[in-house]
């Protein structure tokens, strides 16, 4: 009977521990953020890859409230030379683009590309 209460401490942390790396991975599965792009053709690589990801660019991007943050994302293609894109961040990079137009960026976003 003694060994179990003796056990009991080491049983709770446990279950605590499972809880909290639970917590923590559900969180970065599920946060996002949202940055924007100019595309600039100069600063695309050709890399060779067993899937249809063809190209990285390395891109200068900003947020919403203009902080800026190098990204890399692949593609299939070459894009647009001067398009614009909102890229959907997960925790692991770039999850997801798509092209926008100019007047769909946020206007502290658009201080950094004048037109």
């Amino acid at each position: 009977m003694d060994s179990i209460k003796e056990k009991i401490p080491t049983i709770i942390a446990v279950i605590v521990l499972v809880a909290i790396c639970a917590v923590g991975l559900y969180f970065l599965e599920n946060y996002k953020s949202i940055y924007y792009t100019k595309i600039d053709n100069s600063k695309i690589e050709k890399i060779s890859s067993t899937d249809n990801m063809k190209y990285e660019y390395t891109l200068d991007c900003y947020n919403e409230n203009g902080k800026k943050r190098e990204l890399k994302f692949k593609t299939s293609r070459e894009l647009r030379e001067n398009s614009y894109l909102k890229l959907e961040i997960r925790t692991m990079g770039v999850h997801s683009w798509e092209e926008v137009q100019y007047n769909e960026l946020p206007d502290k976003v658009k201080t950094h590309y004048p037109q």
